[in-house]
């Protein structure tokens, strides 16, 4: 079985494609902490540092999807989905100009899927 991490909603993936028509290639990051930084960021690509503190949980809609390590330590048993909803954040986020912006859905991983991503 192929089991994912992170996926997208149609919705969000409707204004994904646009945002990246208009800006290239992006990643999502969602760094962690109150507020708009729990939400996930889409960015430039060659706008945003990757370090070791960042952790890859997957690709949604050919975009890369990374995630801080220690925003990873409380996610780490949860499947996490992106969503939009109408509304402006205080982030620098690619969607805020547009009125939208990003949202994560989580749910608890399955017994299969907590096997599949951490086997004893």
């Amino acid at each position: 079985m192929n089991y994912k991490r992170v996926d997208i909603t149609k919705q969000a993936a409707v204004l994904l494609e646009k945002l990246k028509a208009a800006h290239g290639k992006v990643i999502f990051h969602q760094s962690g902490g109150c507020c708009d930084g729990s939400s996930p960021m889409l960015l430039p690509k060659e706008d945003f540092y990757l370090d070791d503190n960042d952790i890859y949980l997957g690709e949604v809609g050919e975009v890369p999807f990374y995630m801080s390590h220690d925003q990873f330590a409380y996610w780490k048993h949860t499947h996490l989905t992106v969503d939009v909803t109408p509304g402006r954040g205080a982030s620098f986020s690619l969607e805020i100009p547009k009125g939208k912006r990003f949202i994560i859905k989580s749910r608890m991983l399955t017994k299969e899927e907590q096997e599949y991503f951490n086997p004893s």
